[in-house]
């Protein structure tokens, strides 16, 4: 370590400040950032989703008529995806919960977190200056004047001192510049994360409304057969009265209705559960319920379904965006971590002003100044500053393999709803047909029953086969809307790129992009 201090006159003073600041530009020209240079990934160099050419999903055209949906390669994602299941309610409810829910408000304060955390880092660029201001009232003895024996007079003085207390380490390793690198990208990261609640969000309020009106679905269709149920109990009571019924046919179909009726009451709690579940992503209390209610008839199958390219595919997925700007940081912090391990310089000045009255630090020759450098390193610290770098190396590695994770994840998110949109047409298709079947079936079968021509066992299993029917083909619709807007989700939604992100929301709500289905 080396120290250079004089007091000298202000003149001299103002000569030596000019040179540390020379000194000091000097060497932040000189200056350079160890560590690796992030470069994003590159995009997978994969030309689809699945190992087969795309194909959009397909029906037997011998079967009953079916919505179609066509996959539209290359096209891109509108803002407002939902607005394809052309629903007023829906549209409403998101954006009551785009608005309230505060999983959105905390990622958006996270933010400015993160970002002040930056901007603070920043402020080690510059020269930290602090002032202070000392008055102290003294006393001290005067041996060489006594006004008795033994008894030295004694002066009293008060003294003010005012100081400026100015330091500056010059970032010549950049290290101060990779950690504000880092923490750059731990804002990016968190803007994605903010994305990714928002994407989250809206495609839970899509199926959340999905299953809501799936539930009122299967409860409709069960008090259907409750209905046939009791039709078919009152007409075996009347043919018991007449003699052409046994009781245990009576009984039996009993049985059969209470079977029907027991599943109502878990619907009905399924239906209220996810009306709390609903109200609660718009942000309110389950006391105050949401005006919104859905049933399937209301909710339109988007047709055109857009399916972005693959190499597109991790520039809008905002949990890949987030695990690359996770990389970013981690990367950062490996050039922070080798810094550490090199010499360190801190310049120091302290100019200031000492007087016996607080009016004459104002007057000439009562300046002083002390001008310092030092320069440091670390010998030896039992390998701490060199594990920490392997640490940080290590981080590296562990991020790299989270990105890979995230993009291959995205990959398998949009296959898979792919498959499942290209089955789906198959199966709604078929519960469709089942369910016309056994409702024909069951018809026939009720007027058989009203001449006498059939057994109470064809009768309930008529009667259970179009309850399974009725209830799978409720199930099957539901799905291929769920998967709909899983696909929408998997391709990372529509956020508007173009935004600040102060005003996302009117962004997302007042663009005038369109939203085709």
């Amino acid at each position: 370590m080396y120290q250079l201090s004089a007091k000298m006159p202000c003149p001299t003073f103002t000569a030596a400040l000019r040179v540390l600041a020379i000194s000091t530009g000097a060497l932040m020209l000189g200056a350079c950032a160890v560590g690796p240079n992030f470069t994003s990934p590159p995009a997978p160099a994969v030309a689809g989703y699945t190992p087969e050419p795309l194909r959009s999903p397909a029906t037997d055209p011998a079967g009953p008529r079916l919505a179609q949906q066509r996959f539209s390669n290359g096209a891109d994602i509108p803002t407002r995806w939902w607005a394809a299941f052309r629903s007023a309610p829906l549209n409403a409810l998101i954006r009551l919960s785009v608005e309230h829910n505060p999983t959105l408000q905390s990622a958006e304060a996270a933010i400015k977190v993160a970002n002040y955390n930056a901007l603070a880092q920043r402020g080690l660029y510059f020269p930290q200056v602090g002032v202070n201001y000392t008055p102290s009232d003294q006393q001290i003895s005067n041996m060489t004047t006594q006004a008795g024996p033994g008894d030295p007079s004694q002066q009293r003085y008060t003294l003010h001192t005012a100081q400026l207390n100015i330091s500056f380490v010059p970032d010549i390793w950049g290290e101060n510049f990779r950690t504000v690198e880092s923490l750059d990208a731990i804002t990016e990261q968190a803007r994605f994360q903010l994305e990714a609640a928002y994407l989250t969000l809206t495609a839970n309020v899509v199926t959340a409304a999905i299953q809501e009106a799936s539930l009122r679905g299967q409860i409709a269709a069960t008090e259907r057969i409750v209905k046939i149920e009791r039709d078919i109990l009152s007409i075996l009571k009347h043919q018991q009265d007449a003699g052409q019924a046994a009781q245990v046919d009576v009984l039996t179909q009993e049985t059969a209705l209470a079977q029907a009726e027991q599943t109502l009451p878990p619907l009905q709690k399924q239906l209220a559960i996810q009306r709390d579940l609903l109200t609660a992503l718009a942000g309110q209390f389950s006391a105050d319920e949401i005006l919104q209610k859905f049933d399937l008839a209301r909710l339109t199958l988007p047709a055109n379904l857009p399916v972005s390219l693959p190499s597109t595919l991790v520039a809008q997925r905002p949990d890949v965006r987030a695990a690359e700007a996770n990389l970013h940081s981690a990367s950062a912090l490996v050039g922070v971590a080798i810094a550490a391990r090199l010499p360190n310089i801190t310049l120091s000045a302290n100019p200031g002003t000492s007087a016996t009255t607080l009016a004459g630090l104002f007057t000439p020759g009562t300046l002083f100044y002390t001008v310092a450098g030092s320069a440091t390193q670390t010998v030896f610290d039992g390998f701490t500053l060199y594990h920490k770098q392997k640490s940080a190396e290590a981080a590296l590695d562990q991020a790299k393999a989270q990105y890979r994770q995230a993009v291959i994840t995205a990959f398998q998110n949009v296959a898979d709803a792919l498959r499942s949109l290209q089955a789906d047409a198959r199966a709604v298709q078929a519960a469709i047909k089942a369910e016309n079947t056994a409702k024909a079936t069951l018809d026939i079968v009720q007027q058989q029953l009203v001449l006498g021509q059939i057994n109470q066992v064809t009768v309930l299993n008529a009667q259970q086969a179009y309850f399974n029917a009725a209830t799978a083909r409720v199930q099957a619709e539901a799905t291929r809307l769920s998967d709909t807007a899983a696909l929408f989700m998997a391709l990372g939604g529509g956020w508007p790129t173009d935004c600040a992100t102060s005003d996302w929301r009117s962004c997302v709500f007042e663009s005038r992009v369109a939203s085709k289905s």
